[in-house]
């Protein structure tokens, strides 16, 4: 699970490293540099985890934390002392801090304590969403949904569930292809192994290739001991690779051998190491338009495309909308302490009507959201994202059609769209992740609108 980190330091030099390498493992991250910032991003969004310096000159650390656990319950924290200071580390464990770690900071160890307290968020969420939808079956793990085309999907589950083969799972950005990944592990004969996870998409050719198969010490600048790769941690278990598409064409050759072999060598090594692994992939985009546009390897094409599961988007599944904005009204409301908010009958006939491009990651955004501005027991539609109740969209669509007697509607939609991407990265100081929050689209899919509607010249912020 790739989470929403909160770095808090006033050391800048420590505080962007680590802000940049939980970049590099896919988090969405921002960095302040003292707690009176933080918990204002606090009070306003929710967050996976904060790791924070105990001395700052603004606020002591432990006095920050009581302030976490004051209004955060569920947001993990991580403390970052130095040498002299393990004992009030240690007196922050005490007071609800998670985990500590000592200056300078070990990346692994970092990376090691940050996906082991994700792991753990990621089961509780789905536990909780378990308790709070009975609809949904335990042996789903936690997918919802009661429409056909989430029958059919169940139906496949079963059908692959206990099968060795290699499974590629098709869909549009936000279908839920992570927990389909998850359910097919942990209802097979491996689900008692490890269930290891890599995105493809956000690591560089050479972090990707290090985080695949490991590295030996001294192999590269920077590689101070070694370290295991995916391929040896999901031993036994379940590799999931998702957007399997991004990889680049010289590291498919290699990938392509450890599926066919079951072995390879870590970077840097020279022992061959056997794995007993079941790969599970995933694309946003089709292979075989890839494969033909040489961008991705035939032979590895046919390698990973033995069996398929596509993933209906949330348009083809509206009988579970309104289902599964009640799960994560529940969900949130339950990890936050809250009584559980309804929905009015307006608000019901909005989310059905919307499009819902962002599919289902996009609804538990809004409903997220939704909870945190909701001021009693009922979400209003004012509670809801813009997009959702298309009043700006319809007042700027109105004045802007007013003066015209005919358009032709493909230019015109492209350049609005870019228009509201210019203005949310304006909003946003340039950065994707929080324009993409700013539109309630996913990043992943903000990236792919970028590069098809900007192909020519990149955007410029207002």
């Amino acid at each position: 699970m790739k989470g929403r980190i909160l770095v808090v330091d006033d050391d800048r030099l420590t505080r962007v490293a680590l802000a940049h390498q939980l970049a590099l493992e896919g988090h969405e991250v921002r960095d302040v540099d003292n707690p009176i910032p933080a918990l204002a991003l606090l009070a306003e969004e929710p967050w996976d985890l904060v790791l924070t310096d105990l001395r700052m000159p603004t606020m002591d650390g432990l006095a920050f934390l009581r302030r976490i656990r004051e209004t955060r319950l569920a947001t993990a924290v991580i403390v970052v002392t130095g040498h002299a200071t393990v004992q009030t580390a240690v007196e922050a464990m005490k007071r609800g801090a998670e985990d500590y770690l000592v200056k300078p900071v070990d990346f692994d160890e970092l990376n090691i304590r940050v996906e082991k307290i994700m792991a753990r968020l990621a089961l509780e969420r789905e536990l909780r969403l378990l308790r709070r939808c009975p609809d949904t079956p335990d042996r789903y793990h936690a997918l919802v949904g009661r429409s056909p085309a989430m029958r059919r999907v169940f139906e496949r589950i079963d059908a692959l569930a206990g099968q060795a083969s290699t499974v590629l799972l098709l869909g549009e950005t936000g279908t839920g292809k992570d927990l389909v990944a998850r359910t097919l592990h942990h209802v097979g004969a491996r689900g008692g192994g490890p269930f290891v996870k890599t995105s493809c998409a956000v690591l560089s050719r050479e972090v990707l290739e290090s985080e695949l198969f490991g590295h030996e010490a001294g192999a590269f600048t920077g590689a101070l001991r070694q370290r295991r790769g995916r391929f040896e941690l999901a031993h036994h278990g379940t590799l999931f690779l998702d957007e399997v598409d991004d990889i680049p064409l010289d590291l498919q050759v290699k990938l392509l051998q450890v599926l066919e072999e079951r072995r390879f060598e870590r970077v840097g090594g020279e022992r061959t190491i056997e794995v007993d692994v079941r790969f599970v992939c995933a694309t946003k985009r089709d292979l075989a338009t890839l494969v033909k546009e040489g961008r991705f390897r035939e032979d590895l094409y046919y390698r990973i495309n033995v069996v398929t599961l596509e993933l209906p988007p949330l348009r083809e599944r509206r009988e579970d909308i309104l289902l599964l904005a009640e799960c994560f009204l529940a969900v949130h409301a339950d990890a936050l302490g809250r009584s559980n908010p309804e929905l009015t009958p307006e608000v019901g006939r909005l989310l059905l009507e919307y499009r819902w491009p962002g599919n289902v990651r996009e609804l538990e955004n809004a409903m997220e959201r939704a909870l945190a501005l909701a001021s009693g027991p009922v979400i209003a539609a004012s509670d809801l994202p813009p997009a959702v109740t298309g009043g700006d969209a319809r007042d700027g669509c109105e004045r802007c059609l007013a003066s015209r007697e005919s358009l032709e509607l493909k230019p015109f939609l492209a350049e609005a769209e870019r228009e509201a991407i210019r203005w949310a990265l304006g909003r946003a100081g340039g950065s994707q992740s929080g324009a993409a929050q700013l539109l309630g689209i996913p990043r992943t899919t903000l990236r792919d609108r970028l590069a098809a509607l900007f192909a020519e010249e990149p955007p410029t912020t207002p």
